[in-house]
């Protein structure tokens, strides 16, 4: 059994709309206490967003179980442009008032080892741990980019990282703004589920890539940590 389950949409507008429907669902059956999400940064996750908060608004109290947590961060202050944080409070918490105690954005306006630190701090205060000790959310959004990385997880670094047992930690990155914190690879393996928003041109290559079997992206790190792996895209497969 492969360890990835593709899902193909005809338009980007189809798979953000598709995704945040499948997610309420998901929402609306769950039986938990809490439930603890990741999200994501980019364009495709402000499309996600905007569809989430246009569905939860007809099914109000749907949301009310959920923490938010962010799968990375731009070392920048929550209102920059670049803020991951930002763009999901201006496209989804804020317009659903999501209660602040909520929300556990990672601080990029700190030092990096600082907001890597705190972020591990809310996250191990609120998620289970693993037999590794690693905290378990229940989803993690990921987008992947045109080099197949995944969250703030670039293809520079040496394999050797993907053992690295840091919840979150400091990276400098080729894309600007260089200075991030990622949710390390063992903290992503850890997950119940992770969905994977592969959308946009120029990214078709690095997503056959992250499929092989043999693949060095950091989206097929991911994938081979994993039991199994959803991957949404609205892009060919070679």
């Amino acid at each position: 059994m492969q360890p990835f389950n593709l899902i193909r949409f005809k338009s980007d507008r189809e798979l953000a709309d598709s995704v945040a429907a499948k997610w309420l669902a998901v929402i609306g059956a769950w039986n938990g206490v809490r439930y603890g999400v990741a999200l994501s940064g980019g364009r495709i996750a402000g499309s996600l967003f905007t569809a989430l908060a246009g569905l939860a608004r007809g099914t109000p109290g749907i949301l009310e179980k959920v923490h938010w947590f962010w799968g990375d961060e731009r070392c920048v202050p929550p209102g920059d442009p670049e803020s991951n944080f930002g763009l999901a409070e201006r496209l989804l918490l804020g317009p659903l008032s999501i209660p602040e105690s909520q929300i556990y954005r990672v601080r990029g306006e700190e030092p990096p080892a600082a907001a890597a630190s705190n972020a591990e701090r809310d996250l191990r205060g609120f998620a289970p741990g693993n037999a590794q000790g690693q905290p378990i959310l229940d989803l993690i959004f990921l987008g992947m980019g045109e080099d197949g990385h995944v969250a703030s997880l670039f293809p520079e670094e040496p394999e050797s990282m993907v053992g690295n047992l840091a919840v979150f930690r400091h990276v400098v990155g080729a894309k600007p703004p260089p200075n991030r914190i990622t949710l390390g690879y063992q903290a992503i393996a850890a997950a119940r589920d992770v969905w994977v928003l592969a959308s946009g041109g120029g990214k078709e290559k690095a997503l056959t890539e992250s499929l092989r079997a043999e693949g060095q992206t950091p989206l097929a790190r991911v994938i081979k940590l994993r039991s199994q792996t959803t991957i949404f895209t609205e892009l060919p497969v070679g």
